[in-house]
């Protein structure tokens, strides 16, 4: 089975099944080279952002303990997803990830590296702020909720519709890397991230980046 045929196959079942709320920039993730950042609830996440991206250079790094389950090895090999050890991160696998970028494609990172059991934001990671900047790519931060698993079993149990809800933020850049400081940095910079997310979402899905000055100034700044 080829990827077109599994990308056809989560067209088929998003159209069935669900209600999706595509809002902000909603055409920025279908052309141009970003590193899309996004938050993570639950497994249906992945698929929506290949829904709506509809584009064949999507690439999304997911943690390969995920790996282990042969359904999800064998989707995600065909669809081009990355996996990665994100306490030890492979060298070659990092040089992999700059030469797609190069390439002009979209690579989506999940800042948190896990699904959020509190339906919230959890503390970023530095991956994705290392990545964007060391390559000087655009991140187009992504904000979505509705995909929660508990509540995706209860309503596809149900036969309900899915609410799904997704919004794209502004693209925007990061700084190069100095060569001091680095980990200072990388923290302010994953703290901008988080917070350009956090910006996209209800607040009750914002976390620990609730009350952070700089989502208050995104929020303020979209009213």
């Amino acid at each position: 089975m080829s990827r077109k045929i599994i990308i056809f196959l989560i067209k088929v079942f998003f159209k069935l099944t669900s209600r999706i709320t595509l809002s902000g920039q909603t055409t920025a993730q279908k052309e141009g080279n970003y590193v899309v950042v996004a938050n993570h609830l639950g497994v249906l996440d992945i698929a929506l952002l290949y829904y709506i991206a509809e584009r064949d250079d999507l690439i999304v790094i997911v943690a390969d303990k995920h790996y282990e389950s042969p359904l999800k090895r064998w989707i995600g090999n065909k669809v081009g997803i990355l996996w990665i050890d994100r306490e030890n991160p492979d060298v070659r696998l990092l040089k992999h990830m700059y030469t797609e970028l190069k390439k002009g494609g979209l690579m989506v990172i999940a800042p948190e590296g896990t699904r959020s059991k509190t339906k919230s934001l959890l503390e970023g990671k530095p991956g994705a702020a290392y990545l964007a900047a060391r390559g000087g790519v655009p991140i187009l931060p992504a904000g979505m909720y509705g995909t929660e698993d508990d509540l995706v079993s209860h309503r596809l149990k149900h036969f309900q519709k899915l609410d799904l809800h997704i919004c794209i933020g502004t693209p925007f850049t990061l700084p190069p890397l100095p060569k001091r400081d680095r980990d200072q940095i990388l923290k302010q910079y994953t703290d901008e991230i988080m917070c350009q997310i956090a910006a996209l979402l209800p607040p009750s899905y914002r976390g620990i980046y609730a009350e952070h000055p700089r989502t208050l100034e995104l929020i303020d700044n979209q009213n």
